[in-house]
């Protein structure tokens, strides 16, 4: 069974950059405190080291 993580969008996406924008919209964020949960793959990793400082991040 693969290892799954639960994102959380701690920090606003204004003044960020349009591609970090991006990448918060692409794991399917759009709001202050919501969670998403992803499957623990190379590509989602990338995604969260690219915005590490506006999210967290917990393995279930």
């Amino acid at each position: 069974m693969s290892k799954q993580l639960e994102i959380t969008l701690m920090r606003s996406i204004i003044g960020r950059t349009e591609a970090q924008r991006e990448t918060v919209q692409s794991l399917g964020l759009k709001k202050i405190n919501q969670s998403v949960v992803r499957e623990d793959t190379p590509v989602v990793r990338g995604m969260i080291d690219k915005i590490s400082h506006m999210v967290t991040v917990n393995e279930l």
